[in-house]
């Protein structure tokens, strides 16, 4: 699978791809708001490892692609889409530092949701941030998604039970 957007070529996650992304897995400050990380050498190669084991499962489940600039395809991040019962499917979605702040989430994350409600024919695309990730919340409301409420308390990591704000796009909301 590969998708072209303006800026940017989604495309499917190879071995080699663990260096690129290692640059910010291990960033504690970037993770700071995920279930994870941050990432050891070996956490990164066994995240790459195990998305690449994915690809060529029938039915597909998981849609992780590397999110790479066009023109000299850097790295810039990982976007994904996790499928669950029903139609629908988690999104999630983690950049470098370095290309924050200039829409290349967005840009990345809208793609791959035109993929699932529009080719493979999702009901339901949610996602879910920590409350203190506005970053994260305005992606996805530019996505067109909507603030469904808080998850209270709902998971543990990092020392603590953790909020989230659960966001969602039905198919007949989307715009493409």
């Amino acid at each position: 699978m590969v998708l072209e957007t303006e800026r940017l070529i989604l495309r499917e996650l190879v071995i080699d791809d663990w260096q690129a992304i290692h640059l910010y897995a291990a960033d504690a400050d970037l993770v700071k708001f995920m279930e994870w990380g941050p990432n050891s050498e070996d956490d990164t190669k066994a995240y790459v490892q195990h998305i690449i084991s994915t690809q060529g499962q029938t039915p597909r489940k998981v849609y992780e692609v590397a999110i790479t600039l066009k023109g000299d395809g850097s790295l810039i991040g990982v976007c994904g889409l996790h499928l669950e019962e029903h139609s629908q499917a988690s999104l999630g979605y983690c950049l470098n530092r370095t290309f924050w702040g200039r829409g290349f989430a967005t840009e990345a994350a809208y793609s791959l949701c035109q993929y699932g409600l529009c080719e493979i024919h999702l009901h339901r695309i949610f996602a879910t941030c920590r409350p203190e990730n506005t970053a994260s919340a305005r992606v996805m409301e530019k996505l067109g998604m909507k603030k469904e409420g808080t998850l209270r308390e709902h998971f543990y990591a990092k020392g603590k039970w953790q909020n989230s704000f659960m966001y969602s796009v039905l198919a007949d909301e989307f715009t493409e």
